[in-house]
């Protein structure tokens, strides 16, 4: 259903193979937690702009074990992700249609129509 591509301006990025309904679910990974007394050592290295935030408080990070860890941050994303703490697993559902060879993004703020600024400048 998905694979992994260049794409222009970000580097590496995650591209549909198949038609993806709206609703369907992407993929669901493992996470491993990292505890936020860690958080600070995790962000001086590489792994820094790939975790999500974790915890009720969001003051953990999570390492997503899957595919759509590269998933690219986008203001328009086509998928969301749903974290769940108990299972220790992050799940990507698209948030509407997407057609064959289109980038799979998400907001990196975990809302959607979030467009509060990230630690980067996006590219369009």
């Amino acid at each position: 259903m998905i694979a992994i591509g260049e794409t222009t301006g970000k580097g590496r990025g995650v591209f549909a193979w198949t038609h993806i309904a709206a609703g369907t679910q992407i993929e669901e990974a493992p996470v491993v937690a990292v505890p936020a007394t860690q958080v600070e050592d995790l962000d001086r290295t590489v792994l820094g702009d790939y975790y999500f935030l974790w915890g009720a408080d969001g003051k953990e990070a999570a390492i997503l074990l899957g595919t759509c860890s590269l998933c690219n941050h986008s203001y328009r994303p086509n998928a969301v992700f749903v974290r769940n703490f108990e299972l220790m697993t992050i799940t990507f559902f698209a948030l509407h249609d997407i057609a064959p060879g289109e980038e799979i993004t998400a907001n990196y703020n975990g809302d959607p129509d979030s467009q509060s600024p990230i630690w980067f400048p996006p590219e369009p």
